[in-house]
């Protein structure tokens, strides 16, 4: 028996191909950028949970740097988009700060931010969602995990990156309350591992790149970047992300994903 969720995921893939009432087929490029972004979602299934430490590294436009430790938990969730819960440790200005991430393949994404000096749970609006995390160069939707719904694609070709042959794809979010017209990604051949990402704004103009490095694999299938880096090309900022003892398949539940854990986040 087909679930609600299983029901509206293939709802949602045969709007791929009925528009307006108007049948028509993907073209091939539509299909291969679909095809290799379903592989690369493929590959990472499994994981269930983990925990890692973060080093968050902000940068301004003449080279200043300002330095926040943080502790991530990641939940796997099966026929949805995956959970996770962000807290900071460091420095004492934002220690205790946490971010709680539902993320969905068709509905809006639910986050919510516990701001311990005003003692309070803000939600963000998902009209809110392209603003910035922590005074980071991330968005608060960049936060969420990929999920194949999430957009339509297209595959642009092949192109080396860092040495690597890469499938290049561009992206174009479903959600009207985006704040890009589209993402470029490039993921290498072999493993369906993301190198890069380009985030066009709203006027189509570029604004950001995310960059990936220094990839390990664990449990012998799962890949995750020890090094993540967003540079805005519009006001000069860049925001790079360390990663660092992780650890699967720890035993989290739903439990440890709600508001309640917010407040007891540490």
């Amino acid at each position: 028996m087909f679930t609600k969720k299983i029901l509206i995921s293939a709802i949602s893939a045969l709007s791929l191909i009925f528009v307006s009432n108007v049948s028509f087929a993907l073209s091939v490029e539509e299909q291969k950028g679909l095809d290799i972004s379903m592989e690369a979602k493929k590959r990472d299934l499994g994981w269930q949970d983990s925990t890692a430490d973060m080093l968050m590294l902000l940068r301004n436009k003449q080279g200043q740097e300002s330095l926040r430790e943080i502790k991530m938990k990641s939940l796997e969730v099966h026929d949805d988009g995956d959970k996770s819960l962000t807290i900071f440790n460091k420095p004492l200005d934002v220690k205790g700060t946490a971010f709680l991430s539902f993320s969905h393949p068709i509905e809006s994404d639910e986050q919510w931010l516990l701001l311990p000096a005003l003692k309070r749970v803000k939600r963000i609006s998902s009209r809110n969602k392209s603003g910035p995390f922590m005074g980071s160069e991330f968005a608060f939707e960049d936060l969420s995990s990929f999920e194949v719904e999430k957009y339509s694609y297209k595959y642009l070709g092949v192109e080396e990156v860092n040495g690597l042959t890469n499938f290049k794809v561009e992206q174009y979010p479903v959600d009207e309350n985006s704040g890009y017209t589209r993402r470029i990604v490039w993921l290498d051949t072999l493993e369906y591992r993301i190198n890069k990402i380009d985030f066009y704004d709203r006027k189509d103009s570029l604004l950001k790149t995310l960059t990936f490095s220094s990839y390990k694999q664990y449990l012998a299938k799962h890949w995750r970047a020890d090094s993540q880096e967003m540079i805005n090309h519009q006001n000069g900022k860049s925001t790079e992300l360390k990663w660092s003892n992780y650890d699967f398949k720890t035993g989290l539940t739903d439990s440890d994903f709600n508001r309640n854990s917010l407040k007891r986040a540490r």
